[in-house]
């Protein structure tokens, strides 16, 4: 949240940092961000205490340039001077250094020594031949100083290489604003119409006609599966009945003679059984008469 509201609103980005601080005192970054909160919101004081706690807690310089820019806000240029003569300063990057000297140069025109001003910036990161993310802010803090001492046209050309730079690095103010065209197109909302209208039907017809639709492939697949299926049967069997013969020709013989055989025993047994009752009619009329006779 501090870090939202730092450019914005850094009175309320700096109570943030603090309400942190009351529950991660001990973390480096929290400390860190209290102090630059407070630094944006011109508490100078706590912000010293912040960096200085920061730079203990952690073992980093990385923010010498703003506690000796710190010093300077509380009135105490020469106190600035002595952080920049600091053997801490060594460690620095070379963004660091610049920072450093711009400070150490505000503390010189703050005691009056404008020449001496100018010697802070005169360092080895100040070269107009090259561009840096550094360099706009060194151009110009090197011709303001110019200016402040009347050499005038080299405070115009240091102005002018600090335009350059920030068009080089794509930061200046003659960069081109990306153009967003907020007009509308009528034949592209035609599109668009015509478009809505073909979905809409589809959603419309959708699940009838489709599922109709697989309904009938179905319907249509078992039909022909249906159909090749009888086919194959009768086929099978013509194929049978033309052209299939028993692989044993004697049991085929063996059993046409069974047949006859059990149809003769059939017809002789129904000419037995045609006989029996005849016998049997005579011997009952023998018996009668035989009975009668005696």
């Amino acid at each position: 949240m501090a870090g939202r509201l730092i450019d914005e609103e850094p009175e309320l980005a700096f109570q943030h940092a603090l309400a942190a601080s009351r529950r991660g005192g001990r973390l480096a970054a929290v400390r860190e961000a209290v102090g630059l909160t407070a630094y944006a919101a011109g508490h100078y004081g706590e912000a010293l205490r912040e960096f200085r706690t920061y730079r203990r807690i952690s073992g980093s310089n990385v923010h010498l340039p703003v506690m000796a820019d710190c010093e300077r806000g509380l009135g105490r240029p020469d106190r600035a001077l002595d952080v920049v003569r600091s053997e801490e300063a060594n460690d620095l990057d070379a963004p660091g250094k610049v920072e450093l000297a711009i400070v150490a140069a505000g503390a010189r025109s703050d005691l009056g020594q404008l020449d001496a001003a100018v010697a802070e910036l005169e360092i080895v990161q100040l070269d107009m031949n090259r561009a840096f993310s550094y360099s706009p802010r060194l151009f110009r803090a090197y011709a303001d100083a110019l200016a402040a001492v009347g050499r005038e046209d080299e405070a115009a050309k240091w102005q002018k290489q600090a335009v350059l730079a920030e068009n080089a690095l794509g930061l200046g103010v003659d960069e081109e604003p990306d153009i967003v065209d907020l007009g509308w197109d009528e034949e592209e909302e035609a599109r668009e119409e015509a478009q809505r209208r073909r979905l809409l039907e589809r959603a419309a017809a959708g699940p009838d006609s489709t599922a109709s639709t697989a309904a009938a492939r179905t319907e249509v697949s078992a039909n022909e599966t249906v159909v090749q299926a009888t086919g194959v049967d009768a086929a099978i069997e013509d194929v049978e009945s033309d052209y299939f013969e028993s692989d044993d020709a004697e049991s085929d013989e063996d059993s046409a003679e069974a047949d006859e055989l059990e149809s003769g025993e059939a017809e002789n047994g129904e000419a037995e059984h045609d006989d029996g009752p005849s016998e049997a009619e005579d011997n009952g009329t023998d018996g009668h008469a035989d009975g009668r006779d005696s």
